[in-house]
């Protein structure tokens, strides 16, 4: 690793950190506003999309905006909703989410860290991700040229190799994550489409 990819990494860790830091603030009452603002803002977006229509979700966490309301208003205008399926180590995989009471706790991984709760359906190569026409994703900030920055894992810059040519992808984040300062960026970052914008929270 060079030095400039060893100061972007640097860099990012840090942001990270701020970036919880500051989660770690917000009141319990804003999880569910923001989650219906989520929602709203979500179904306006896939408001022309063809019934029947797939898109890539994820199953929020910790100090996320809670994506269970979109995902579910998304079943009710018929779409097909993909989520992610972690593996162990470097695998990429899909399932698609029926029941949403079916999800089931995850353990930590073997840093500690948080996983998100999965479904039992089956899971599916990373190449189901070509079928979805729009990819929510989420983030920890989003720069002016869409630069997105994750929680460090590289599981969405590898998946999202695997979209379609036409997916819009759309990165989730609290309002004040958007950053008018260029993220630090390596070799492997892909760029988001838009940042969702949720109004005023």
């Amino acid at each position: 690793m060079d030095d400039d990819a060893k100061a972007a990494k640097a860099a990012k860790k840090a942001l990270r950190k701020a970036a919880l830091a500051r989660r770690r603030a917000i009141e319990s009452s804003e999880f569910e506003h923001a989650g219906d603002l989520l929602m709203r803002a979500a179904l306006r977006r896939v408001e022309e999309l063809p019934a029947r229509s797939t898109i890539a979700a994820y199953i929020s966490m910790g100090t996320e905006i809670p994506t269970m309301p979109m995902i579910a208003a998304l079943q009710q205008r018929g779409m097909r909703v993909l989520v992610p399926r972690l593996g162990s180590g470097l695998d990429i995989g899909w399932s698609e989410l029926g029941d949403s009471g079916a999800l089931e706790p995850m353990p930590r991984t073997t840093s500690g860290g948080m996983r998100p709760r999965e479904p039992h359906s089956p899971v599916l190569g990373p190449d189901a991700l070509r079928e979805a026409s729009m990819i929510f994703v989420p983030a920890l900030a989003v720069d002016g040229s869409n630069m997105r920055l994750g929680r460090g894992g590289g599981w969405y810059d590898r998946a999202l190799i695997e979209r379609g040519p036409r997916a819009h992808i759309v990165a989730v984040c609290w309002p004040w994550e958007r950053t008018s300062e260029p993220l630090p960026r390596e070799s492997h970052d892909i760029a988001v489409d838009e940042m969702l914008e949720l109004g005023d929270m």
